[in-house]
């Protein structure tokens, strides 16, 4: 904690302590994506909302799902927003930490706390203690008051650090809370991520069956479907959900003021985004809790689609999502989510990125296994050809105006027997041989004049082998490309 020189003396401020790590240290960039966020998230649907689960990892991965929880809420008049943390560093058993300062700082200012209502939830809730240690470096609260400044910046704050998942303890503070905060225009927050560290596939079947007791609006019922998930022995699953006791909290305190729903406005995880891994995932969701009684399930899944060609509304949305990528990247150290897109943008297919400036290569880097969605795929290497590509330095934002973004979607690979089945032009061409292996796009060759000898003695060259190498011993793989680019119709 620091005491600024700029406040009223003895005036107790805990300035910011990931800043700069989970979400940006400048103010204006911070507001931006914050506002980015926003723009791209679900419009409220008009209930009265109570309380919110938002997640709480660096922006880049989860700050679109927080968002999508934020802006439900975000017709709310809510002069006093609660925000229910996570026991990561440890420093709380079974009790609930409030923070004995004045105000939270971020790169936006300082936001106050409402002393008022923490002096009647310390005298409602036994089990509501001062606790500084448990703030000091605890990120969930922190990440959330960002949101909080930018949607209600005449809001004071309550920061809350609930210790263990038990129940009763969560169903005890969660009444109390409630007590405490009837009558006044208050929004809680539990701030929790789902599953630590599951492959994709098993991160979206826990993180289902967490969320739909999320919206039991019940403790027990919670805690009971996350010992069940834990027991499951899914590999490298660490947690269901790192936030399970704020969950709770939020739960019994909703239900206590009446709320009769629960919703899920999104899900993803941090393999959805452009610079995740699949292989070990975080799972994000954003659920409300309402007065009134949740809708019907709709039965839509969230994912790949059935199928189908590429229209040239597909393409534009595409390309335009490779370009609002790399932006975002470049100006907000955020990326966007991949969202809005039509089934057949939503296949698993491989797709190769290509950034030409005035004419020339710039970056090109794809992925090639038909196991990931175009559209998430397409952010991904937009971002491996801008900043990775090791031929060339990472692209600069005052570059990208001269950039052109063309994509290669790939049809699956197949074994061919030789050279002879291979036509210029047509196919793209896997080479490999002894251990490396090296591919060239359909159009590579048709771009630089090469005969198919040529085009074979340069994928060669390209793998690490000699020119003629390729007459012997090599496997070769063929397939083919829709290839479009920005300012065009698209071709195959």
């Amino acid at each position: 904690m620091v005491i600024r020189a700029d406040k009223p003396k003895n005036v107790v401020i805990r300035p910011p302590a990931v800043a700069g790590q989970f979400y940006p240290d400048n103010p204006g960039v911070l507001r931006k994506a914050v506002e980015a966020f926003l723009a791209d998230a679900p419009s409220p649907r008009g209930d009265e909302v109570i309380a919110i689960v938002a997640p709480h990892a660096g922006y880049i991965y989860s700050g679109q799902v927080a968002a999508d929880a934020w802006r439900q809420a975000a017709g709310g008049r809510y002069d006093l927003v609660v925000i229910l943390g996570t026991n990561h560093t440890g420093a709380v058993g079974n009790a609930v930490a409030a923070y004995p300062g004045d105000a939270f700082e971020t790169p936006l200012g300082v936001v106050w706390i409402d002393k008022d209502t923490e002096g009647e939830l310390l005298r409602e809730s036994p089990d509501c203690l001062h606790n500084s240690a448990a703030h000091g470096r605890e990120h969930s609260i922190e990440v959330q008051v960002p949101f909080v400044q930018v949607l209600f910046p005449q809001a004071k704050i309550l920061p809350l650090v609930v210790g263990r998942p038990d129940v009763e303890l969560c169903r005890r503070f969660g009444e109390a809370l409630a007590k405490v905060v009837k009558g006044k225009r208050a929004l809680i927050v539990a701030s929790s991520d789902l599953s630590h560290y599951p492959s994709y596939a098993d991160a979206v079947r826990a993180d289902r069956q967490t969320l739909e007791a999320v919206c039991s609006l019940d403790p027990r019922t919670l805690s009971r479907r996350i010992r069940e998930i834990e027991s499951l022995s899914l590999r490298d699953l660490h947690t269901a959900a790192c936030g399970e006791a704020p969950i709770m909290a939020a739960q019994a305190a909703a239900r206590a003021l009446g709320a009769k729903g629960a919703r899920v406005v999104s899900y993803a995880n941090s393999g959805d985004a452009a610079v995740g891994d699949r292989s070990r995932v975080v799972g994000y969701g954003a659920v409300v809790m309402t007065r009134e009684a949740a809708p019907p399930p709709t039965g839509e899944e969230r994912g790949p689609g059935g199928g189908g060609d590429l229209t040239p509304e597909d393409r534009r949305a595409l390309l335009g999502h490779a370009r609002k990528t790399i932006e975002q990247f470049l100006t907000l150290r955020t990326v966007p989510a991949a969202r809005g897109f039509s089934e057949a943008a939503r296949q698993k297919r491989g797709v190769f990125v290509t950034l030409k400036k005035h004419g020339q290569l710039r970056g090109c880097i794809g992925h090639m296994a038909p196991d990931t969605p175009l559209a998430d795929l397409v952010g991904s290497m937009a971002l491996q050809s801008a900043f990775n590509d090791p031929r060339f330095p990472p692209v600069k934002a005052e570059e990208l105006k001269d950039i052109e973004i063309e994509l290669s979607v790939l049809t699956p690979m197949k074994p061919v027997s030789g050279p002879e089945e291979i036509v210029v032009g047509r196919d793209g061409v896997l080479l490999t041989k002894g251990g490396r292996s090296a591919v060239f796009l359909p159009q590579v060759a048709v771009e630089q004049n090469w005969t198919k000898e040529e085009m074979l003695d340069h994928l060669a060259m390209k793998a690490g082998l000699p020119p003629k190498s390729w007459k012997e011993g090599c496997r070769f793989q063929t397939f083919q490309a829709e290839v479009f680019g920005e300012g065009e119709g698209g071709r195959r």
